[in-house]
């Protein structure tokens, strides 16, 4: 596998846990303060046409971790040649691929990553292109479920919020049919619904508005922000941004042995007073983020 564009490339159970197994020996050896400098003389680029916390710092963390060097722009809609001087996108991954042994991309437009592959002499790592596709935190997340529940294999999983313009449920989806006897929850308002293309056919789907009616039901409560960027009407955006909140109240109609994830950021969909309770996944998962990174950098480069 020469690039990471979609999360539909990994198609196989047992290479998802090799992988995994080797976050776990990173994370044990980074742990113990004896990372194996598979990457050292190699150079990373991460060029982010939008703006991102998790991601790119993770991604440039793990190459670091590893040994590698970074070039970054964490403003490159701006800061490149791109935008200030019209250069093109494919022009510019040719110049960066001369420079990087690796090349992690964010764009703003849906199929941006897959644009820059064709073109790159160099792996590119798809970070998130527009309403798409963000394959590296769909690796992540699965890796979490697996990690906090013990299996993925007949779960529970409700995604919450907005599943039309959510990449990392775009790419969540076709991960979760690799497993055997999942029931996905959609929950959305009308205007958001996930869209047929990003529907596996191995998937069960019941669709909700009301978050009331799975609280109940679900191993996984898999929330997602309103994605505020992607609406052309700011008054549409008010109207749907307050759709779903999970609170105290909510968390007493979970499950006892659930989990709450989140890509984060979160804006006012999770109140602060759940993040004590220890069903809330969203900062392990972030952390488990910057492992699974690593060993998708070692797997590439090393």
């Amino acid at each position: 596998m020469k690039h990471i564009l979609k999360s539909e490339q990994f198609a196989d159970i047992k290479e998802l846990d090799k992988l995994f197994v080797s976050a776990e020996k990173l994370r044990a050896a980074d742990e113990g303060g004896k990372i194996p400098g598979h990457l050292v003389g190699k150079i990373v680029a991460t060029l982010f046409f939008e703006p991102s916390t998790r991601t790119r710092l993770s991604f440039e963390a793990a190459a670091l971790k590893l040994g590698a060097q970074i070039v970054s722009t964490e403003n490159a809609k701006e800061s490149l040649s791109f935008n200030a001087k019209g250069e093109t996108l494919q022009d510019t991954i040719r110049i960066v691929s001369g420079y990087a042994d690796a090349i992690v991309l964010r764009h703003h437009e849906k199929g941006g990553a897959e644009i820059a592959a064709k073109v790159s002499e160099v792996p590119v790592i798809n970070a998130g292109d527009g309403a798409g596709e963000h394959p590296t935190q769909a690796l992540g997340d699965i890796y979490t479920i697996q990690k906090e529940l013990g299996r993925v294999d007949g779960l529970k999983i409700a995604l919450i919020g907005d599943l039309l313009y959510g990449r990392t449920v775009h790419s969540l989806l076709p991960l979760l049919g690799l497993y055997k006897n999942i029931k996905v929850y959609l929950v959305s308002p009308p205007q958001l619904k996930l869209p047929a293309e990003y529907r596996p056919k191995q998937l069960e789907f019941t669709e909700f508005e009301n978050i009331s009616d799975v609280l109940g039901e679900v191993d996984v409560l898999y929330v997602t922000r309103i994605q505020k960027e992607r609406f052309v009407s700011a008054a549409e955006y008010k109207k749907l941004k307050g759709s779903y909140i999970i609170d105290s109240g909510s968390l007493k109609r979970m499950k006892q042995k659930s989990i709450i994830m989140h890509p984060l950021p979160r804006v006012n969909e999770i109140a602060s007073e759940v993040d004590t309770d220890p069903r809330a996944a969203y900062f392990r998962q972030a952390k488990n983020g910057l492992y699974l990174r690593m060993a998708l950098l070692q797997n590439l480069l090393s």
